[in-house]
């Protein structure tokens, strides 16, 4: 008989609070169009992206977090003090180690919380999300707080027509904390990396060695090319429609919602093109609102989600209680969908 006691952690999870972070610098698109031969109109019916937030060199990967996760504490009505884990998706934060999940802990005055950093480009929200709730119901914290931050200006290349104008800066946290009802759903979660190279980085870090230039890309001066993320547009496109549908189709049945139960859906905010055709093969009523925050942040990865339900919340959009459908996916490729209650 085994002699170690058994977990007792809560019986259910929740989003308690959710707080987002968008760097002050707004780009158009006329910004982009200075080193990319393209069209305002172009980049906006390929992707519905008007604008976007980049991040000044003051506006850290840490510190953009620590002021998201300051108004995720606050809505969730708890202390600093209370957090018993910090959980960070990222793939924009250069340091292999430490963690920056040590730092945001220290900085937020979270105690001496578990910290951790994980890499799962722009499923990481979710990834996140479903090892909070795995803590409470476990038993090891009480409340946990999930941050999703980019500042993938860093990882753009600008003179690549094919990506310059997709991505921006920004945090969004989330409070996750003990609940007596299910409000947090199965997690459908997998990878697919036989596609891994479909969207990469395109130099590896121990590659980018300036002294050496021979196998480096170039810019048109003949400068090396800080490392950026790439991808093979048309077959992410393809994957994320048809495949990304299945997945949001089998999270409702996970969780036992028809998309009738729905009062919002926030799918990652890629590409408007993938959010308007994921609508439409889940034949989503017209009631249920759907995030397009795209439009104004751009592709923002792990930030996306929470970012995007945090404006909905603020803009009355979505309202405390909904049922909401939430599904990232990307670089792996890895994707992560479950069905919430909004806090």
């Amino acid at each position: 008989m085994s002699k170690i006691k058994p977990s007792k952690g809560a019986p259910y999870a929740r989003i308690m609070g959710v707080g987002g972070y968008r760097p002050t610098r707004v780009v158009p698109n006329e910004v982009i169009l200075e080193t990319i031969d393209s069209s305002d109109e172009w980049i906006r019916s390929r992707s519905g992206i008007a604008t976007r937030h980049w991040a000044s060199d003051e506006e850290t990967v840490s510190m953009m977090s620590v002021e998201a996760s300051g108004k995720a504490i606050a809505d969730a009505g708890i202390t600093p003090g209370q957090i018993g884990g910090v959980i960070v998706s990222t793939v924009s934060h250069f340091k292999q180690t430490p963690a920056v999940a040590t730092d945001i802990a220290h900085r937020i005055g979270a105690g001496k919380p578990a910290a951790f950093d994980i890499s799962a480009g722009c499923a990481g929200f979710g990834y996140g999300l479903t090892l909070a709730k795995g803590m409470i119901v476990e038993g090891s914290a009480e409340y946990v707080l999930v941050i999703g931050v980019e500042r993938l200006s860093d990882l753009t290349d600008l003179e690549d027509r094919a990506t310059a104008f997709l991505f921006g800066d920004g945090a969004g946290a989330v409070v996750v904390g003990p609940a007596q009802e299910p409000a947090i759903g199965p997690t459908v979660w997998g990878s697919e990396g036989d596609k891994s190279e479909t969207i990469k980085q395109t130099v590896a870090w121990n590659d980018f060695n300036i002294g050496d230039v021979s196998n480096l890309p170039l810019n048109e001066r003949g400068e090396v090319k800080f490392p950026a993320i790439t991808q093979e547009g048309q077959a992410v496109f393809r994957w994320a429609v048809f495949e990304m549908a299945k997945v949001a189709q089998q999270a409702l049945e996970a969780a036992g919602i028809s998309p009738e139960d729905l009062d919002v859906f926030i799918p990652h905010q890629a590409n408007m093109r993938i959010i308007d055709s994921m609508v439409k093969t889940l034949k989503l009523p017209e009631h249920v609102t759907v995030a397009r925050d795209v439009e104004t942040t751009g592709n923002t990865s792990a930030a996306s989600i929470p970012l995007a339900m945090e404006r909905l919340l603020a803009t009355g959009q979505a309202k405390s209680g909904d049922t909401a459908l939430i599904i990232g996916f990307g670089a792996g490729l890895v994707y992560a969908a479950t069905v919430v209650t909004l806090p």
